[in-house]
């Protein structure tokens, strides 16, 4: 009988497990491929579009998560009007929150807190692309007597996690609307 050396099956357990791994990272990159998964930066929208002009109230949170979501991508941005082939209009941006619970004593234990975001896009002639739409992003907000600084900030932050959600949302409707 003829033995093998022991490092033979070593090589073949070694070149089996690197066609194993191989085989699972195709899988997972096609499942990714597959189900529309796309990294940071890679919104469509039409060349014709480009460059794209954000027309928004000074200091709008919308428009900043806007700008952080189009970095990166082929979307350009001018600050000219006139040389936009595409107009995105943040025609409004309000917060409010509302009472959402209380306690027997009249408390209030949570906040309805909403963000509505108005929006509209158009041509450099005034031509609608995008017709005037509203977001209304709600979440509830609870209120406990401790820890107010904290709830203040929290409160702040859920703001901030409205508005680049806005964003998302404007962008997705805006790919839909135009391709």
């Amino acid at each position: 009988m003829l033995e093998r050396p022991a490092g033979d099956f070593c090589v073949r357990v070694l070149a089996e497990s690197r066609n194993v791994g191989f085989l699972v990272l195709l899988m997972t990159l096609s499942i990714l491929t597959g189900c529309g998964f796309h990294l940071r930066g890679s919104i469509e929208i039409p060349p014709a579009l480009n460059p794209l002009y954000l027309q928004s109230a000074p200091g709008s949170p919308v428009r900043r998560a806007i700008e952080d979501l189009l970095s990166g991508s082929d979307v350009r941005l001018t600050e000219n009007p006139a040389e936009a082939k595409l107009i995105l209009r943040i025609l409004s941006e309000n917060r409010s929150s509302r009472v959402a619970a209380v306690d027997a004593n009249g408390k209030t234990l949570a906040f309805e807190l909403h963000y509505l975001v108005r929006f509209d896009a158009v041509a450099p002639d005034g031509a609608q692309k995008v017709p005037p739409q509203t977001l209304d992003l709600v979440r509830n907000f609870d209120n406990p007597d401790v820890e107010v600084l904290g709830k203040q900030l929290e409160e702040e932050l859920i703001y901030q996690d409205f508005a680049t959600d806005a964003a998302d949302r404007i962008l997705m409707r805006l790919r839909a609307v135009l391709i």
